[in-house]
């Protein structure tokens, strides 16, 4: 592969370039947030030492969850939100170097 790297990306719905925040811009926010929630349940998640409290924010967890992955596939099917071509070669070595560490995972 060359060394500019292929961009996946819709065709970018355009919103109006003003000093206001626009759709792509609340969505963005949102998206944010909703990522640092996710971080902030999950350490939450790993710390609670109550059964009860851990199914609770493990089921506002999941929903916060499934909010981020929403907000994600709208800033995608837009075109706000673009990923790197993975490289193929580059993928092969990190499969090749660390297969070998099946034997060290605890489910084999």
């Amino acid at each position: 592969m060359n060394n500019q790297q292929q961009k996946i990306q819709n065709p970018e719905t355009q919103v109006p370039k003003t000093p206001q925040m626009n759709d792509r811009d609340f969505v963005n926010d949102i998206l944010t947030t909703e990522k640092y929630m996710t971080d902030a349940y999950s350490n939450a998640l790993n710390e609670a030492s109550n059964q009860t409290m851990y199914q609770d924010l493990f089921s506002i967890f999941q929903e916060t969850q499934d909010c981020q992955r929403n907000l994600y596939n709208l800033m995608f099917k837009n075109g706000w939100y673009s990923l790197e071509a993975a490289d193929q070669q580059k993928i092969q070595q990190a499969y090749q170097q660390f297969s070998g560490y099946t034997s060290q995972l605890p489910i084999h």
